[in-house]
């Protein structure tokens, strides 16, 4: 499976989740692919039991995850989907030939994959399933992919071995999202132990640049993962408050709107 269908798969979950129910006919026209690409999605997807099969299309399932307090992966994908396309491909742009980067788990960082096909010499260390997954077309990328516990609604891999493996490599830059970004309280996230191996990811690269829409501003999560001043480049859309980028500017960060 290529990465063109896995994305598409994760924004018809996200859909589902979103409009409770739809067409084969409306998913065909909103992606743009055949009725038949959408009816062998759909079979894949009812058999993953991540949506159920109706008559005509698909309807959401519900299930323990609906009551998590950070939607599961795939159900984010659809949502601000194309900021999120265009902060992935700008934060791409700075990766480089022969550079060794860490590209965390995130529904936004995922975008990068498709403009990272050229690069030559590229080593991409990731705990993400998904990511790892995006990148298998792409042979010329050397993917290094951390052991550990599985986070199932996030498709991450957390806890002592994937902290271990961290503890002995190194990378030239970190791209991470994140799901809540305040100027005074900094980055944070709801799950302790993600927060945990984000705080690693930082550790291990020389520079940090944090991927975030203009919905993560202004908001504090569970567990703080660092301060704005560990943060070296961070890239969001047109939407976000121009106070907060202004903030951010005097914290010496440099902001790119894409």
């Amino acid at each position: 499976m290529g990465a063109l269908d896995v994305e598409r798969r994760q924004q018809i979950v996200a859909l589902v989740d979103h409009e409770n129910s739809v067409t084969v006919a409306d998913l065909s026209k909103r992606l743009g692919v055949s009725a038949a690409t959408i009816r062998r999605d759909l079979i894949q997807l009812s058999q993953r039991g991540l949506i159920v099969r109706a008559h005509g299309g698909a309807a959401r399932r519900l299930n323990i995850e609906s009551n998590l307090m950070e939607p599961p992966l795939l159900k984010r994908a659809a949502l601000q989907a194309e900021e999120k396309r265009r902060i992935g491909a700008a934060a791409a742009a700075h990766v480089g030939d022969h550079e060794t980067v860490i590209i965390a788990s995130g529904t936004t960082t995922s975008q990068m994959i498709p403009h990272l096909a050229e690069r030559q010499g590229l080593t991409v260390l990731t705990n993400s399933l998904n990511i790892a997954t995006l990148l298998a077309p792409y042979p010329a990328i050397e993917v290094i992919l951390l052991g550990g516990v599985l986070r199932h609604s996030e498709l991450t891999t957390l806890g002592s071995i994937a902290e271990t493996t961290l503890e002995n490599l190194r990378a030239d830059k970190l791209f991470i999202g994140c799901s809540a970004i305040h100027i005074d309280y900094g980055i944070s996230a709801e799950n302790v132990a993600e927060a945990h191996c984000d705080r690693l990811f930082m550790s291990s690269a020389g520079e940090v640049t944090v991927l975030a829409d203009h919905t993560k501003f202004g908001k504090v999560s569970l567990v703080r993962v660092a301060l704005i001043d560990r943060v070296r480049r961070l890239i969001t859309d047109h939407c976000t408050p121009e106070d907060d980028l202004s903030a951010l500017r005097d914290q010496n960060v440099l902001v790119e709107i894409a």
